[in-house]
């Protein structure tokens, strides 16, 4: 689950930037960490109005709120950074213990099967 939501966070970030920023260049870094998983997206486009950041987004826009409800979903935490004419930083955080689990295998020993034989 900590994958799919973090690529849809990713997504939509670079999408944004894409979309809206008007800058020339987007930067992906992926940080594992002992701590924690990082995703950061920066352009060095427009940047966000501060209304816009401090509304949480814009009205009928799910992309601002839709990636905090991703980074809530998975336990991390979701940081936007920007200014009018100095780009745009946003940053995924998991705990690792979170980030880095293993998914659980399912039991194949004879104690958990069931038999339709009955």
């Amino acid at each position: 689950m900590v994958r799919e939501e973090s690529y849809s966070v990713g997504r939509e970030a670079i999408i944004n930037a894409l979309t809206h920023s008007e800058g020339r260049n987007i930067e992906v870094e992926i940080i594992y960490e002992s701590r924690e998983f990082r995703l950061r997206i920066r352009d060095d486009g427009r940047g966000i109005d501060p209304g816009t950041l401090e509304a949480g987004g814009r009205a009928d826009h799910w992309g601002l709120q839709g990636m905090r409800e991703r980074a809530h979903r998975i336990g991390g935490k979701l940081d936007l950074w920007s200014r009018p004419g100095s780009g745009t930083e946003v940053e995924l955080s998991v705990p690792a213990s979170t980030a880095y689990r293993t998914p659980r295998r399912k039991s194949t020993d004879s104690a958990s099967r069931v038999s339709a034989a009955g």
